[in-house]
C-alpha cells in the first residue's frame, strides 16, 4: 500500500498489485488517480490508478483495452451487433451497461466518443498541473443518481437548485431513454423538509423498526457485520405458530430489503428470522429478498437459510452509510455513543422555525432541545441563533433527556412568564 498527496487534508492510500501496472511507482512520481472510497475517521479516501469514467449506457475504462459486458446482459444476438459496431480507442476499453439494452448502437457510440473526449482532456490537464488536486468531478453526486438511479419507474424529478436544474434538463435531453418531469422547487423551506423526507432520514437512525403486522425488526452493527433480528411481538392474527411465523419473516423480509437499501448497509448482514420448519416458506422468503435487490445498483448475494434459520446476505460497500452523514460522536459520553449531528439539528430547526413563520408570524419561540447539545450551543448562543435563521426573534431554550427536539410558539402572555428564565436570546 502506498499514500498519496492528492491535494486533499488526507492523503489518499493505494494498494499496489500488478494487476493494476502500479508495483513500480515510487516517491516523487506523478500520476492521475481516481477515488474509490471516501475517507473515514482518520484514514484517507482509497484511490486507483485504475481510471473508469462511467456514462448511462457504458463505462470507459483504463486497466484493459477490451469490450466486455454487464453479467446482467445475457443476450448473444446483442452481444454480437456491439462486437461487430461499437467503436472505441484501441488505448482504453468499454464495459456496455444494461441501460445500453433500451438504446441504439450509434447512441452508445457518441457516448463512448464524449467519454473518450473528457478521458483525453483529463490527461491535458493533469500533464500541466503545477501540484496535486481534483481535476474532474465526474459530474458530481448528481450525475451519478441521474447515470444509475433513474429508469422507468422514474416519472418526476424536483429539484431546488438553478444550475442543478438546468444541468438535469441538458442531461434528460441527451438520454432518450429517460422520460421524466422536471420540477423546479423554489420555496423557502428546504425541499427534503417540504417532503417530509427529513422525518424519514432521522427514522433510519433506528434500532427498532416495526412492521405492519404488530412484528418489528432490530437492527444493530458489530465491529464485523449487521445484525438483523426479526420478532414476532403483536402478531397473533393466526392460530398457527408456524403460519405466524411465516407471515412476520415475509413482511420483515420486504422491509429488510428496504431498509438495507435505505441506510446503505453493506459488508455481511446477518438475518435472524423466526424459526420456520416448512422448506416451501424458506423459499418464499428468500425469493422475497433477492427479488427485492434485483434493481439495486451494490452487487449483492442472498445465501440459504442455515440450520439455525440464519440468513447470510453479502453486499458491495459503496459510499457511506446514512448514519455516517447524520450522526457524529457524543461529547458528553466520552465518545461511547452516538448524537445528531449539532449542524444538522440546527438545519431541522431552521425548518421547523420557516413553517411556523409561513402559517403565522411568530416572534418568540421556544425550542427544546436534548442535554447533549447544552455545551456546545453555551459556546456561541449567537452562532446558534443565527444558524436556526431566528436573529429577529426572541428565542427561549429548555433542554430534556433524550434525542430529540421540539420547535414550539409563545403566543400567549402566560407562555412567555414561565419561560423567561430561559430566554437566551432577543
Amino acid at each position: 500500500m502506498r499514500l498519496l498527496d492528492i491535494g486533499y487534508k488526507k492523503n489518499g492510500y493505494m494498494y499496489m498489485d500488478s494487476k493494476f501496472n502500479n508495483t513500480n511507482i515510487k516517491k516523487g512520481d506523478e500520476i492521475i488517480v481516481q477515488v474509490v472510497k471516501e475517507d473515514a475517521g482518520s484514514k484517507g479516501p482509497k484511490v486507483s490508478n485504475a481510471l473508469s469514467l462511467p456514462g448511462r449506457y457504458c463505462v470507459l475504462q483504463t486497466i484493459n483495452k477490451e469490450l466486455s459486458f454487464s453479467k446482467k446482459i445475457e443476450d448473444e444476438d446483442f452481444k454480437a451487433n456491439y462486437i461487430n459496431n461499437i467503436k472505441k480507442s484501441e488505448d482504453t476499453g468499454i464495459m456496455i451497461r444494461t441501460n445500453a439494452v433500451n438504446v441504439t448502437v450509434e447512441l452508445v457510440n457518441e457516448e463512448i466518443e464524449n467519454l473518450y473526449s473528457n478521458y483525453r482532456e483529463m490527461v491535458r490537464k493533469a500533464s500541466f498541473a503545477v501540484k496535486p488536486g481534483l481535476i474532474s468531478d465526474d459530474g458530481g453526486i448528481i450525475a451519478k443518481v441521474l447515470r444509475d438511479k433513474v429508469d422507468k419507474y422514474t416519472s418526476k424529478i424536483y429539484v431546488d437548485n438553478e444550475s442543478d436544474y438546468k444541468f438535469i434538463k441538458e442531461f434528460v435531453h441527451s438520454n432518450v431513454d429517460i422520460t421524466v418531469d422536471i420540477i423546479f422547487y423554489d420555496q423557502e423551506r428546504t425541499i427534503l423538509d417540504y417532503y417530509g423526507i427529513e422525518k424519514e432520514i432521522l427514522s433510519l437512525r433506528q434500532h427498532k423498526v416495526h412492521l405492519e403486522c404488530g412484528g418489528f425488526l432490530v437492527i444493530d452493527k458489530t465491529e464485523a457485520m449487521y445484525v438483523i433480528d426479526v420478532n414476532s411481538g403483536k402478531n397473533v392474527k393466526s392460530n398457527s405458530l408456524e403460519k405466524t411465523a411465516y407471515n412476520t419473516n415475509l413482511q420483515a423480509a420486504e422491509e429488510i430489503v428496504r431498509q438495507i437499501r435505505l441506510r446503505n448497509l453493506a459488508g455481511i448482514i446477518v438475518v435472524d428470522f423466526i424459526d420456520m420448519e416448512k422448506g416451501i416458506y424458506k423459499d418464499e422468503i428468500l425469493h422475497k429478498l433477492r427479488k427485492g435487490f434485483e434493481e439495486d445498483k451494490n452487487k449483492t448475494t442472498i445465501f440459504d437459510f442455515t440450520e439455525l434459520n440464519l440468513v447470510q446476505i453479502a453486499r458491495r460497500r459503496v459510499g457511506k452509510t446514512i448514519t455516517d452523514y447524520i450522526l457524529e460522536t457524543c461529547s458528553e459520553c466520552n465518545g461511547k455513543g452516538a448524537r445528531v449531528k449539532f449542524s444538522y439539528l440546527s438545519l431541522l430547526i431552521r425548518n421547523e422555525i420557516i413553517r411556523l413563520d409561513n402559517s403565522r408570524e411568530i416572534n418568540q419561540i421556544h425550542i427544546k432541545m436534548s442535554k447533549h447539545y447544552e455545551s456546545e450551543i453555551n459556546k456561541d448562543i449567537a452562532g446558534f441563533v443565527k444558524e436556526i435563521g431566528a436573529l429577529d426573534k426572541i428565542i427561549y431554550l429548555t433542554y430534556f433527556n433524550g434525542d430529540t427536539f421540539k420547535v414550539e410558539p409563545l403566543i400567549f402572555s402566560s407562555q412567555v412568564q414561565d419561560l423567561e428564565q430561559f430566554r437566551i436570546y432577543g
